[in-house]
């Protein structure tokens, strides 16, 4: 009878350190997951860690019915608890919008009947067949990059993505330019940071300016802001004014959304706003999509209450989202016309940025090119306003 004791107290030994085993290994496991995942570690301890520990009781207690009711009982807890974190996951994803990529380059390719790219009447009066300069471009510009390959580049001899004519917008654009992988960037101004890349590869970056064009900013067409002055958008992104019923609003904090470090828009949204400095958003509120920012301030959450901001023919000649409105700065809309006579106050150049010392001289014929009445009439009819205007 003794025996029989010892023995079942050395069985119920043996099964309690293979469950404390089994529990140490599978925790010790699921916590490296966990931390290379970025699951709750919580959840991680408290659900597959302590699952194991559950058959501990069935070992010692004679009355099995109450542990399986204890079972029960933490099987609900466990299960409130991950809906609770769900939630707060899902709302904290809603803040995040997929979104469709900048431009649908292939709608506006060169060499095809369809493509949406503006198309001179005539033959251009230039015509390059062999080194041809290697072209990149923000996504605002990629229109009328492609349209100048269509109308002076030989037909044929070229393709997206091929080394000559490229789409890796600014941040890997003004990468490669600095690199010397490509000729010619067109976009906007590069940031601090681009040219300081550029300097420590020994490149020089030029700045030929070719059109121009007004940073904007906008908000869901239910806000009834429909102007502000330069000094309330300066005060909202450095964090002054947070409250749309400060600037005349109604009475609901405002989610002024950003883009990238080392966009076009971001790098313009640093120069508009001076000496001031610019918040630090959550990460969720800034976006590395042009076309991304647009979609999560009409779309993000009770909608009115968001902002952001991005270059007029972009956001009026290729999103065209019916969902958000531009506002007037000053009192004055970001028209063609208003840019032309120079009403509204929030203008930048458009560049086809080169660097210094370039061996190929097609890359000098290009840039007259554009400057002339051939490649002007491309840039204004494509939307933009011209450095030289036809006539």
């Amino acid at each position: 009878m003794k025996d029989n004791k010892v023995l079942k107290i050395i069985i119920k030994l043996v099964l309690t350190a293979a469950v404390l085993f089994v529990s140490y290994y599978i925790g010790l496991l699921t916590l490296l997951i966990g931390y290379s995942e970025n699951i709750n570690m919580v959840l991680v301890v408290g659900g597959a860690l302590a699952i194991p520990l559950l058959f501990l009781p069935l070992i010692y207690v004679k009355k099995k019915k109450s542990v399986f009711k204890w079972w029960g009982i933490y099987a609900l807890v466990l299960i409130i608890w991950f809906g609770i974190e769900w939630g707060i996951d899902a709302y904290n994803d809603s803040l995040i919008i997929n979104t469709n990529p900048n431009i649908n380059c292939y709608e506006y390719l060169p060499f095809k009947e369809d493509s949406k790219i503006v198309k001179l009447d005539k033959d251009a009066s230039l015509l390059l067949e062999e080194k041809l300069p290697r072209v990149d471009g923000a996504a605002a510009v990629f229109p009328v990059y492609s349209a100048f390959v269509n109308a002076v580049y030989y037909p044929t001899t070229v393709t997206l993505g091929d080394g000559i004519f490229e789409y890796n917008n600014t941040v890997g654009g003004y990468r490669k330019l600095a690199e010397k992988e490509t000729d010619i960037f067109f976009g906007a101004y590069p940031s601090e940071e681009q040219i300081e890349y550029a300097t420590k590869n020994g490149t020089e970056f030029e700045f030929t300016e070719i059109g121009t064009e007004a940073f904007v900013f906008f908000v869901h067409k239910d806000n009834p802001i429909d102007n502000l002055t330069t000094e309330q958008i300066q005060d909202i992104y450095s964090g002054k004014i947070t409250n749309w019923k400060d600037v005349g609003g109604a009475d609901e904090e405002i989610v002024a959304f950003q883009r990238n470090e080392g966009s076009g828009s971001q790098s313009m949204l640093k120069r508009f706003m001076g000496d001031k400095e610019i918040m630090q958003a959550p990460s969720e509120q800034v976006n590395d999509l042009m076309s991304g920012i647009i979609d999560v301030v009409s779309q993000y959450k009770n909608k009115s209450s968001s902002m952001g901001f991005s270059f007029r023919y972009y956001l009026e000649g290729i999103i065209k989202n019916p969902d958000i409105k531009m506002i007037s700065v000053d009192g004055n809309a970001p028209t063609v016309e208003n840019i032309k006579n120079g009403t509204y106050p929030i203008t930048t150049s458009l560049y086809a940025v080169t660097y210094k010392d370039n061996p190929n001289e097609n890359v000098k014929l290009l840039l007259d090119w554009v400057l002339s009445e051939e490649g002007q009439e491309i840039i204004e009819k494509t939307g933009y306003v011209g450095v030289k205007v036809s006539q």
